[in-house]
């Protein structure tokens, strides 16, 4: 009998590797030492993380060469001021949306140690309280203006909350503390508290396995997926994601993965 769990378990060994980092955005927190170099790393690098693989990881040098040794530094001398706002940085992302955020880091560094900190104010636990608290800092910081790589996860509107898959990558990379990929420099969240980055092909392959019956893409979704998921590991849910993520359907048989 097809088992599920055995065999996302069986992907989740064979990709959460140091092979993996190579050929991955998560390569470029790795990079640095400090945690607020990596902390921002990994909120604009995962913000721009959609795309073709290669692009992505080209998009993400040319970024961080723009920034130089330390991102840190880089935003707290104001040196997006110097950047030609129409700039191409990575598709949809330019120069004025690189601005946009270095405003808002360099306003939370002002009040707050770390990034951390915005996301569990009040000893918050919640990941999507966090990245309110976090989009609300940044929208504060820029004459109280949204930006489109910034998702809102509130549910105010009903079904208009977003998945926030680039956040809760970031997430992923700063929470998990699995000594092989993900960094885990943030400790006042748990992995367990961690939401699925939920993208078209994540959410494709978990409908395919019934995992996921939800058919938008949505907050929704995410949770639902999420608590399947914290049935197969209460404690780390989200480490399922180097199995969804890392593999295709088979297109003889769509209950089946296969590796890439």
């Amino acid at each position: 009998m097809y088992n599920i769990k055995e065999h996302l378990d069986l992907l989740v060994e064979r990709y959460n590797t140091e092979e993996f980092i190579k050929d991955d955005p998560v390569q470029f927190p790795h990079r640095y030492k400090e945690k607020r170099d990596m902390e921002i790393v990994s909120f604009l690098i995962s913000t721009i993380a959609w795309g073709k693989r290669n692009m992505i990881l080209n998009s993400s040098n040319r970024l961080l060469n723009i920034m130089g040794v330390s991102p840190f530094d880089f935003i707290m001398s104001d040196g997006c001021e110097r950047l030609e706002p129409d700039a191409c940085v990575h598709r949809t992302f330019f120069n004025r949306d690189l601005i946009y955020y270095c405003k808002g880091l360099k306003d939370i560094y002002l009040k707050y140690d770390f990034i951390e900190d915005i996301f569990t104010l009040d000893g918050n636990h919640d990941t999507w309280q966090g990245i309110q608290y976090f989009r609300d800092a940044m929208q504060k910081a820029n004459f109280n203006k949204n930006s489109k790589h910034i998702s809102n996860p509130s549910c105010e509107i009903p079904n208009k909350g977003s998945a926030c898959k680039r956040l809760h990558l970031a997430l992923r990379w700063l929470v998990r503390d699995d000594g092989i990929v993900d960094l885990g420099i943030w400790k006042k969240f748990k992995p367990s508290d961690l939401m699925i980055p939920l993208d078209v092909h994540v959410a494709r392959v978990s409908r395919a396995i019934n995992l996921l019956t939800r058919k938008s893409n949505d907050r929704q979704a995410v949770e639902q997926l999420t608590e399947r998921l914290r049935q197969f590991d209460s404690e780390d849910p989200v480490r399922y994601d180097f199995a969804l993520f890392a593999v295709e359907l088979d297109e003889n048989n769509t209950n089946s993965l296969i590796s890439n």
